[in-house]
């Protein structure tokens, strides 16, 4: 009963935080929340909890798809490219985590996105302010 008034309380919050974020915030919350679930997916193999880990790696993958699938190649050029590469390769490796049951591939995946979150959380906030009102509320960012 406690986990799941704990789960409700966790969901509402995150709804709320969901709608008042801008893009920019969207984003590093999808990011943090798919090397949260890496995480997870990682104490699942280590305590041989094959489903939990299945499921989690797949909500990072779905994250990360999420991620390769909003990227605006006419805005982002190159840059934009070669994220679309580095998204597919670590959809690629999360599989091979999984198929392999290999906690290292996962690291190697979590730390490739927080690189990416990093630099993205880098961004100064003028900057992200002036790119949401050059491109409207419908631009797609990444």
């Amino acid at each position: 009963m406690y986990n799941a008034k704990v789960k409700n309380y966790r969901q509402e919050a995150l709804k709320t935080r969901v709608a008042g974020a801008d893009r920019f915030e969207i984003i590093q919350m999808l990011m943090a929340g798919a090397v949260e679930k890496m995480v997870l997916a990682k104490v699942a193999i280590e305590k041989k909890h094959l489903e939990a880990k299945s499921e989690h790696l797949s909500k990072a993958s779905a994250i990360i798809s999420a991620l390769r699938g909003c990227l605006d190649f006419e805005v982002g050029g190159e840059v934009t490219e070669n994220l679309y590469a580095l998204y597919s390769y670590m959809l690629d490796r999360l599989l091979d985590a999984s198929l392999e049951n290999n906690p290292e591939i996962i690291d190697e995946v979590s730390t490739l996105l927080k690189e990416i979150k990093s630099a993205w959380d880098a961004i100064p906030h003028n900057v992200r302010e002036q790119t949401l009102r050059e491109n409207g509320a419908d631009a797609h960012v990444g």
